[in-house]
């Protein structure tokens, strides 16, 4: 059997460009999810562009600039669209070239099952196994929904793309039109930014919220991981990982002995996540590693799952919030920054867990154009969305203190936000509060 899979590989080996003339005007191309999108490809379609209109190309936290976009820089022929904006896709966005889908994450495959349509999709894999297999790599998402419902499926392969267990981590040469090698790529790397002072200080109080065998879910930041650097040198141990992504700090936190799975429901023993993106050792760390287990974001993320484990604890970031305790983490104004991603589901999954805790951080100031503003603030912004409702938050976190808001009333979340403020902010807070008759002039 082996041998005839190798006699289908490459009788479907073509080169890039080859492959790129199968999209045809009007069609919807996928090119999937972070590490899993294709770059040979790519740089074909690219120059096919001229020839095309109405090609709508859908995406998810681009790491690298996506040449079919640019070779359209007035974006009269392509769309580009995505689920989560990268920081390279935020720069599309703000040229005009990329345009947001709102999600939240854990649904992405049924999406994709019941509601999407995809004509090509073009996935960077690893090489084929001997069962005829290739491997999404740490991207695993939404991947299998995506070529169940394409009419043509591509596969760009890579030998530099890490190889993860779990559960629907590949597809069949069976289903595959054409195969790309691209050779030993590079693996595009994403650096958190270094913890600041603010960064530690917020990690230092949250820190003492997970208790020996807590299951964490670690978010994209600085001050998250700034929380899983200061747990590697804790005493806490026997630490539980069912996250949406898999960061760097995961890899020391293990290394530290730290993480164990001992006291999870689902997958002990293992950390548990739906994709990764980070350094190159952080790859190395995760190929062919049983320590380690991928699935599909609706098995990551759908609330259900999180709270089958006790004791779960995500951590997650926002850019602002006001004094009833809505939180925005996606956008400023009408430019969208980010997306909703698994920020949802995980508070409300974490908070329904046994024993478990949603907590939302936050430095409580942001500087922009030299001018310093308070990221707490007695109503969100015009035009800002609302990424987690107030009545999903619990506890919220800045480096003057923590507070649950859960069981508190609207003057009690008032009072106690405006003690996370900075103290240059609070007084003209509470005149905020008053005014719009949020505090109580007998009681608070």
């Amino acid at each position: 059997m082996a041998d005839s899979y190798a006699a289908e590989l490459k009788r479907k080996t073509v080169s890039a460009e080859q492959a790129a003339t199968v999209v045809k005007s009007g069609d919807w191309v996928e090119y999937g999810f972070g590490l899993g999108q294709p770059d040979l490809f790519d740089l074909a379609l690219a120059a096919r562009v001229p020839s095309l209109d109405g090609v709508k190309l859908r995406g998810c936290l681009a790491m690298r600039p996506r040449a079919a976009i640019e070779a359209d820089p007035e974006a009269r022929r392509i769309t580009y669209l995505s689920w989560y904006f990268s920081g390279l896709e935020r720069k599309m966005h703000d040229r005009g070239l990329c345009h947001h889908i709102p999600m939240n994450f854990g649904e992405a495959p049924d999406y994709y099952r019941r509601f999407v349509d995809v004509d090509v999709a073009v996935l960077k894999c690893a090489p084929m196994d001997q069962h005829g297999f290739f491997n999404f790599g740490p991207s695993i998402t939404y991947h299998k929904a995506i070529t169940e419902k394409a009419k043509c499926v591509i596969v760009e392969v890579d030998r530099n793309v890490p190889q993860v267990f779990g559960i629907e981590c590949g597809v069949h040469i069976s289903n595959v039109k054409y195969v790309v090698d691209a050779g030993a790529g590079q693996m595009p790397e994403l650096r958190n930014p270094a913890p600041g002072p603010v960064d530690r200080k917020v990690a230092e109080l949250i820190a003492p919220e997970i208790a020996n065998g807590a299951c964490l879910q670690i978010g994209i930041g600085a001050m998250p991981n700034a929380v899983a650097e200061l747990l590697a040198s804790s005493p806490v141990k026997e630490l539980g990982i069912h996250t949406e992504m898999f960061v760097d700090s995961l890899v020391s936190l293990y290394e530290a002995g730290k993480i164990t799975g001992e006291h999870k429901t689902t997958n002990r023993y293992q950390m548990t996540y739906c994709f990764a993106a980070g350094s190159s050792r952080m790859y190395d760390f995760l190929d062919r590693n049983p320590a380690c287990f991928a699935a599909p974001v609706d098995y990551t993320n759908l609330p259900h799952h999180i709270l089958s484990n006790d004791n779960a604890v995500a951590i997650c970031n926002a850019a602002q919030i006001d004094l009833t305790g809505q939180a925005c983490s996606e956008s400023a104004g009408v430019r969208q920054i980010s997306g909703t991603g698994g920020q949802l589901q995980f508070i409300r999954g974490a908070y329904a867990s046994r024993g478990g805790k949603a907590i939302l951080c936050l430095a409580s100031t942001y500087e922009r154009n030299g001018k310093r503003a308070s990221r707490i603030v007695a109503r969100i912004d015009e035009c800002n969305i609302i990424t987690t409702p107030r009545t999903d938050i619990m506890h919220v976190v800045t480096e003057f203190g923590i507070v649950n808001l859960k069981g508190k009333s609207v003057p009690e979340r008032a009072r106690a936000l405006i003690g996370l403020a900075h103290p240059d902010f609070r007084d003209d807070l509470e005149r905020q509060a008053r005014g719009y008759r949020m505090l109580s002039k007998a009681v608070f």
